[in-house]
């Protein structure tokens, strides 16, 4: 389906056009039309299928027609669950709104308090945001969000996740005579988020997509058994100097972990960057511009990047540490292979990591085939899970009544 098929406002039209925007996605297709009419929206949209735009074009359109009577306080709030995402939101809104009047702005944490003052005094039409940020302005009222017309919660999930629900409650609170709401999210399963949704959505179109295979593109997955981190270490310097690995992201566990692993990158001159949570803001868009541009090939990253980076031609993945859970490992690997290109995903494991690997498996319904380099061969063979014996009641009160006697 075309977008010129959406009834577009001509501006919106000529924006994507410009941007190179012709056919909408499946996820575009299915929450347009719900979204156009100001209905609420609970969506389940896996990353790189185009999510961002299926949200963001309603509710420009909605600006559009109907235009601002006063000056005021932001129409549009768009909440997203870090900095990064949130500049990328901003930046597509930027192309979006480039032949109309609108004005966009953006709050993040990570900035000088008083750094926001000209987004929160000058008309925003739309206004992308963090909750910690905006909270702090809302408790200081320099922020009112009984202006909010449209409200939108991208990666709902995740925001839930960081401990956010506090902030959400408050913010769903304080917008209530709102219009329209929109909550998207990786996934819609789990008891906080449907308790969220039920009082945060006035009765929902629900979509749930799953992208076609031209969208999802291929993530060829294997891994690499390693002895110990004296041998992970020298598989991941081999790996990166594959002239197959364009762009990398590498994920560790710990800032300690991040800062040894740069520097032992560095001496094995492999150029990198680096992203954890706690960077200064402008060191932080720095890392990224350099891996967007290609000036650094490899990010090493924590999990702060597993989502919200929206970089389309990243070649592979590599878990130096596996994740805490199934789910991360999902949200990393989904790094690669966007927009239905392929990728690769690569992780290292140690005997520790057995557990967490087979469920892994178990997660994504697959055996991860287990590969070798030759000359970097373990030396160890593969740790077996223990398997944890069921305690039978019977013989524990057989035992119990035993010793009574």
């Amino acid at each position: 389906m075309q977008f010129d098929e959406f009834d577009l406002d001509p501006a919106l039209n000529r924006a994507l056009q410009k941007c190179g925007f012709k056919q909408a996605t499946q996820i575009q297709q299915m929450v347009l039309p719900f979204a156009l009419e100001a209905r609420d929206i609970l969506a389940c949209a896996p990353t790189g299928t185009g999510k961002t735009l299926a949200f963001l074009l309603p509710a420009i359109q909605y600006l559009l027609d109907f235009p601002r009577r006063s000056p005021g306080f932001a129409r549009v709030l768009i909440m997203t669950p870090t900095r990064e995402l949130a500049y990328q939101v901003h930046q597509e809104i930027q192309k979006l709104i480039q032949f109309t009047e609108l004005n966009a702005g953006v709050i993040t944490g990570g900035s000088h308090y008083d750094s926001h003052t000209d987004v929160l005094t000058k008309n925003n039409d739309l206004l992308v945001a963090t909750p910690g940020r905006l909270i702090e302005y809302l408790d200081k009222e320099k922020f009112q969000a009984e202006h909010i017309e449209l409200l939108i919660l991208d990666e709902a999930d995740r925001m839930l996740d960081m401990g956010f629900i506090g902030e959400m409650n408050r913010i769903v609170l304080e917008a209530r005579q709102r219009k329209q709401t929109m909550l998207f999210s990786a996934t819609l399963e789990g008891a906080n988020l449907e308790r969220f949704a039920g009082h945060s959505l006035q009765e929902p179109e629900r979509i749930e997509a799953e992208p076609p295979r031209r969208e999802r593109g291929k993530i060829t997955q294997w891994i690499h058994l390693a002895d110990d981190v004296n041998h992970k270490l020298a598989l991941l310097t081999h790996l990166l100097k594959q002239p197959e690995v364009q762009k990398a992201i590498v994920f560790v566990k710990t800032k300690e972990r991040l800062a040894q692993l740069t520097g032992q990158l560095q001496t094995a001159g492999i150029r990198n960057c680096w992203l954890q949570g706690d960077m200064p803001l402008d060191k932080r868009q720095q890392a990224i511009f350099r891996f967007r541009q290609g000036q650094s090939p490899v990010l090493i990253a924590t999990d702060v990047a597993a989502r919200g980076l929206d970089i389309d031609d990243i070649s592979h993945v590599i878990n130096y540490d596996m994740p805490r859970t199934a789910d991360i490992y999902v949200h990393r690997i989904g790094r690669t292979g966007r927009a239905g290109k392929k990728g690769t995903a690569i992780s290292l494991v140690e005997a520790h990591d057995m557990a967490i690997l087979s469920k892994i498996e178990r997660y994504t319904e697959q055996k991860l085939k287990r590969r070798f380099i030759e000359g970097l061969r373990p030396k160890h063979r593969e740790a077996k899970v223990p398997v944890k014996k069921k305690k039978v009641a019977g013989k524990k009160k057989a035992a119990s009544s035993k010793a009574k006697k």
